[in-house]
């Protein structure tokens, strides 16, 4: 019967050093991973960050990180170097919830991550569709001199994959499900060729509508944008049905 309240003692003991030791050393005890390269020198210093019993803080980020200075200068004032982020969109945030993207901890190294999913949700209206006002432009073929508005192919919540409906400029039927370099060489959407697939060569193409009394078929998809109904109007006359002169 004695033995049993010095088990308990000795198990309140325990307890109690261990509480203590996660408050002397919560870098040991509770961490979670090492730190970032950027907070690496408050790596013994929890309390920098993290409020006890309530976590991390934004408060205690804004402290150092001053909000109109997040993404443009370092916490010393030393200007940033640019990147495919253009300035900062840190200021054009509906809310400073510094905790709904970052976490500087890197983690275990088979999970290694220290940035949340960023939600284009956390934007103001003003510059949420607006992806000019933060991103460069990709300057690959693909997206070179295009005029169109980015959500026309891609989403906020992922770049990829990217998706484009094709039917305004061209029906792609089931005899035109072909890779776009067929059509659009060097992958320039800039430019199309109709030459080159199965029927369509140049000689032939030609003959076929100078036969029709067509002189005007440079641009295939100005009279054939949907390959499986009749031309939406006769290349070389007008709307009449008159040839031009």
């Amino acid at each position: 019967m004695k033995k049993r309240p010095i088990l308990l003692i000795v198990i309140a003991v325990n307890l109690l050093v261990l509480l203590a030791l996660v408050f002397a050393y919560p870098h040991l005890m509770v961490s979670p991973g090492a730190l970032v390269a950027g907070h690496a020198e408050l790596a013994t210093d929890c309390f920098a960050c993290h409020v006890p019993w309530r976590g991390a803080s934004s408060g205690r980020c804004t402290a150092c990180h001053a909000v109109a200075d997040v993404g443009l200068k370092t916490t010393k004032g030393v200007s940033m170097a640019a990147g495919t982020i253009k300035g900062s969109f840190h200021q054009s945030l509906i809310e400073q919830d510094c905790m709904a993207c970052h976490s500087d901890h890197q983690g275990p190294k088979l999970t290694q991550r220290s940035r949340k999913p960023f939600s284009h949700g956390l934007l103001k209206l003003t510059v949420r569709d607006n992806c000019a006002s933060c991103h460069a432009a990709p300057k690959d073929f693909v997206h070179r001199g295009l005029k169109m508005e980015c959500s026309t192919c891609h989403e906020s919540k992922a770049w990829k994959p990217a998706h484009f409906d094709h039917d305004p400029y061209f029906v792609l039927d089931r005899d035109h499900e072909a890779p776009c370099e067929t059509c659009h060489k060097v992958n320039d959407p800039s430019r199309y060729t109709c030459y080159g697939c199965h029927e369509h060569s140049l000689a032939k193409v030609r003959r076929e509508h100078l036969e029709e009394g067509i002189q005007d078929f440079a641009n295939c998809v100005e009279c054939h944008r949907d390959p499986r109904v009749e031309p939406e109007k006769q290349g070389g006359r007008d709307q009449g049905g008159r040839k031009k002169d």
